[in-house]
């Protein structure tokens, strides 16, 4: 694991669903900020940059932002219109949060009306939500500027937009109250329900979203999908806990979930069906950041803390059921679990590095590591 980043100031890129390289694999995008060992408090501000691979590794300022948080940064990611050249992040533009197109280039920026969670694989559009609900209901995930729009509960003015990124256009596509009438469970009412973690499929004809709510000292969590515009939803896991996931092609998803006869394993779901399989039955035993690498032949996650303090990341071929651990990283115990420092492991667009946040060498930097021989072997 090379680092590429360093002191004084800490690096993180965010989650582990998107690209930091760009096309020509020369850049790889960062936040920077200088602290590590608090939550973020309005006022904070945090660099957003890129890494020169081929200039030793120099840091090249782009920008600053208000909104961001440790997990997912500020949904920092290159456009898929441009991957060369633009990116796209959130920011905190007086009493509302917005996206930022931006040329790395030339620094010229165009600004868009919502803020983004993610964004379609051809870069035409972006799924949305109120980022100022999903702080107060699980914080580290939101921003904490206006806390005063988190809103009330099972609201019809509340819940998924998607938003044209060349126009601005936007609509309220799913609403709260619409999805907790979907098969509501005992529980529901009295709870605060939120959405969290979006995701387009490969082919943009359906993304998908985990509708939360309150428990005693918990949440519960169901999977739905839906078609860009709203309709089509379907509940594809209601029982109990649905945690990280990632697309496989346009019609299945792989997630950590929770099923009453199985336990908890990764599923792959498909879509709009009731087909599930279980997937590294006797392999895994965790949940984890997981995604395909970009042939479709690997999975790459990680672990949570260990009795150790270590996090695990792990390489899975999917042909033959082979786990291949390729290294444990020190995370020691944090006094507040919204700034801990997951790997949140990336590919490479070409699948031959990953990429991953650690504090394993006493500060949070972003590392990479080579890969190649293994995935080719």
């Amino acid at each position: 694991a090379v680092p590429m980043t360093q002191g004084p100031k800490f690096h993180w890129f965010g989650y582990y669903d998107k690209f930091p390289w760009d096309i020509t694999g020369r850049y790889l995008l960062s936040l920077e900020i200088d602290f590590m060992d608090r939550v973020p408090v309005p006022g904070d501000v945090a660099g957003i940059g890129m890494i020169d691979l081929q200039d030793g590794n120099k840091w090249i300022a782009l920008a600053e932002t208000e909104a961001f948080n440790w997990q997912q940064s500020t949904h920092l990611q290159w456009m898929p219109t441009a991957p060369d050249r633009e990116i796209i992040y959130n920011h905190l533009a007086g009493d509302h949060y917005v996206s930022i197109i931006q040329d790395v280039f030339t620094g010229e920026k165009r600004e868009l009306p919502l803020p983004i969670y993610a964004v379609s694989r051809d870069g035409k559009k972006a799924v949305s939500l109120n980022f100022s609900r999903v702080h107060s209901t699980r914080p580290g995930y939101g921003y904490n500027h206006l806390m005063h729009l988190a809103g009330p509960d099972l609201s019809d003015e509340d819940g998924v937009w998607v938003m044209d990124l060349e126009t601005g256009e936007h609509e309220l596509i799913i609403t709260l109250a619409q999805v907790y009438n979907i098969e509501p469970q005992d529980g529901f009412e009295g709870a605060r329900h939120w959405f969290n973690h979006m995701q387009f499929c490969t082919d943009d004809s359906r993304f998908i979203f985990l509708h939360r709510w309150t428990q005693e000292k918990s949440w519960g969590t169901r999977l739905f999908t839906a078609s860009p515009d709203g309709s089509d939803i379907c509940l594809l896991n209601g029982e109990q806990m649905t945690s990280h996931f990632d697309w496989c092609g346009p019609d299945k998803v792989l997630a950590w979930a929770r099923r009453f006869d199985t336990g908890d394993r990764y599923f792959l779901f498909h879509d709009q069906s009731d087909v599930i399989e279980i997937v590294g039955e006797d392999v895994f035993t965790t949940d984890g950041h997981c995604s395909y690498s970009p042939d479709g032949k690997w999975i790459l996650t990680d672990t949570y803390p260990d009795k150790e303090h270590k996090r695990t990341l792990i390489l899975y071929r999917i042909a033959d059921n082979t786990r291949i651990d390729v290294g444990r990283f020190l995370s020691p115990p944090v006094p507040d679990n919204e700034f801990r420092c997951d790997l949140h492991p990336r590919w490479s667009r070409d699948g031959q590095q990953v990429c991953f946040d650690s504090v394993h060498t006493g500060e949070r930097q972003l590392h990479v590591m080579d890969v190649s021989e293994i995935v080719n072997s």
